[in-house]
Formats: C-alpha cells, structure tokens, sequence
C-alpha cells in the first residue's frame, strides 16, 4: 500500500494558500473599483477590473487617489 498522505498534505496547503491570495485580491479590488465608481473614474475602473495583480495595482491606485484631508487651523 503506498502513502499517499504528504501528496494529500501538499494539495490541501495548496489550496488554502490559493484561497486566502483569491481573498486578499478580492478585498482590495473590491475597494478600488468601489472608489473608481465613486469617483466617476471610467479608465481605472477599466484597468482595476481586468488587471490581476495580487492587489498591487489596487493598493497602489487607492494610495494615489486618497483625499487629501485638509489642515486645521
């Protein structure tokens, strides 16, 4: 009989490493198009729904396009 168990290991791993880099993507993307909608900006929009990039592109694009909050006197 042969052991098939680290095979079995290796996969389940596998696919929690998967699932938690689809929720991570998710997340992030799901705040980018949300602020891209908001803001009435087609062209991000576009590229943050096609663009898979492990939530670089997101991260980068909500850093960028944060208001700025204005000084008190």
């Amino acid at each position: 009989m042969i052991n098939n168990l680290p095979l079995i290991e290796m996969m389940l791993s596998s696919f929690i490493l998967l699932a938690v880099l689809v929720l991570w993507e998710l997340i992030w993307k799901g705040l980018a198009l949300y602020r891209a909608g908001k803001k009435q900006q087609p062209w991000w929009f576009f590229f943050l729904l096609i663009i898979n990039s492990l939530g670089i592109l997101p991260i980068i694009y909500l850093i960028i396009s944060r208001d700025k909050k204005k000084k008190r006197k």
